[in-house]
């Protein structure tokens, strides 16, 4: 049989890898040491040159077509692992067949729930986890995704302004439909209700949970803010036509949460009278994509919206409030941002992602003045925060031969 090699970007030195044997025998000189979250299958981070991937055994045809829906939904922007490609036809050096191989490209900077915990996050950042889950399952539901398996194993996180972004990461289950029934919609949320309150239960059996924690509650928060946000942003509002500025506030509620108004559907009663507004097409990422017309710097949204606010308080600190936004942003990006980046030693580039950085930074000076009772210099906060904080983090890239791996996705 074969060897057989369908690759969205081919990279030729897939072929060198050695598919005539099972995963779990691949070796050190190729394996990653990164941490992997639970998974049914055989999975292995491997690493070719300057690039890393996510190995996973499987069934063909189940290989095949979570490769066709990761690519489906990098098409939409939505937030999951890039498909690289799928191996077939593999034999082992006895003759026997071996299950077929499914590849992604490995998420800079992310992590599993489970290494999280183990990586020193406390229970008071549950409540966080909570949220990039619900975000993901709610912006998934609006372009009619039916995920099927929701749960903490099947998302990694990236770190975002002190909280987290959640990336699908298997969607060996998921499916794109016509329509999706409000049935279906609850169904995911039921089945991530059970998954994550399993998963809190054993985090508590192994020790890496506090047991005080109330795993009942912390499930029914993902049913809650669920159901909260997907009434945010779908919901119908009707009011008197006088209070058409509603329309507007409606807008601004959706901006502040992220999200952008592609299409808002307007109805008027036959007088006149009452005007009823509902969105029908939301779309996430509205400070990332306002940042990256700025700044050009590609981000998580909440790290965005705490950058622009650093933008804006520098332009009110220097009055630049009278000068184009884009030429205040490209001297703020000259002046503060990239110079503080610079200060930071090429060891410790690959603790955090370099907006999460500047993110903490801003967290430390705040700190700082509070203790001092002066506002301190952001560069002397940053030099503190280097000394202090940066360098005690756990490694959250992986390093490249070259040395530690940029913060850009």
């Amino acid at each position: 049989m074969a060897l057989r090699i369908v690759a969205s970007r081919p990279d030729p030195a897939i072929v060198g890898l050695p598919w005539s044997r099972p995963l779990e025998d691949w070796g050190d000189d190729i394996v990653v040491p990164l941490p992997r979250g639970l998974s049914r299958h055989v999975v292995r981070i491997v690493r070719l040159g300057d690039r890393v991937y996510a190995v996973k055994e499987t069934v063909e045809e189940i290989a095949f077509r979570e490769y066709r829906v990761l690519r489906d939904l990098q098409r939409m922007r939505l937030p999951a692992v890039t498909p690289q490609g799928v191996v077939t036809g593999r034999v082992g050096t006895d003759g026997e067949e071996l299950p077929a191989a499914l590849l992604t490209e490995h998420l800079q900077f992310s992590l599993p729930y489970r290494s999280l915990f183990s990586h020193g996050l406390s229970a008071e950042s549950l409540p966080a986890l909570v949220d990039a889950l619900v975000v993901l399952l709610v912006r998934l539901h609006l372009t009619d995704f039916y995920w099927g398996d929701v749960s903490l194993s099947n998302v990694l996180f990236r770190r975002s302004a002190g909280g987290f972004a959640a990336y699908l990461v298997d969607a060996e289950t998921g499916e794109l439909k016509d329509s999706l029934s409000t049935n279906m919609r609850e169904y995911d949320v039921t089945v991530g209700c059970e998954n994550v309150f399993a998963e809190l239960l054993d985090l508590q059996a192994s020790g890496q949970l506090d047991a005080k924690v109330d795993a009942f509650e912390i499930v029914e928060m993902i049913r809650t803010r669920y159901q909260a946000l997907w009434d945010e942003l779908t919901g119908e509002e009707e009011f008197p036509s006088a209070d058409m500025w509603r329309i507007q506030r409606r807008i601004e509620r959706l901006n502040d949460l992220g999200f952008d108004v592609d299409e808002l559907d307007i109805v008027t009663d036959f007088d006149g009278d009452s005007v009823r507004i509902q969105p029908k097409a939301v779309e996430l990422g509205h400070h990332c994509r306002e940042l990256q017309g700025l700044t050009g710097m590609n981000v998580e949204d909440a790290q965005a919206r705490r950058i622009l606010n650093d933008i804006a308080a520098y332009t009110a600190h220097y009055d630049l409030g009278r000068e184009d936004r884009a030429l205040v942003a490209n001297r703020w990006l000259t002046r503060i941002y990239e110079p503080i980046m610079a200060m930071v030693p090429p060891e410790a580039r690959g603790r955090l992602e370099p907006a999460e950085i500047f993110h903490e930074i801003l967290e430390h000076r705040w700190y700082l003045s509070e203790d001092a009772d002066r506002e301190v210099d952001i560069f002397d906060a940053a030099r503190d925060y280097i000394d202090t904080q940066l360098t005690k983090r756990p490694e959250e890239a992986v390093a490249t031969p070259g040395g530690p791996t940029p913060g850009t996705p």
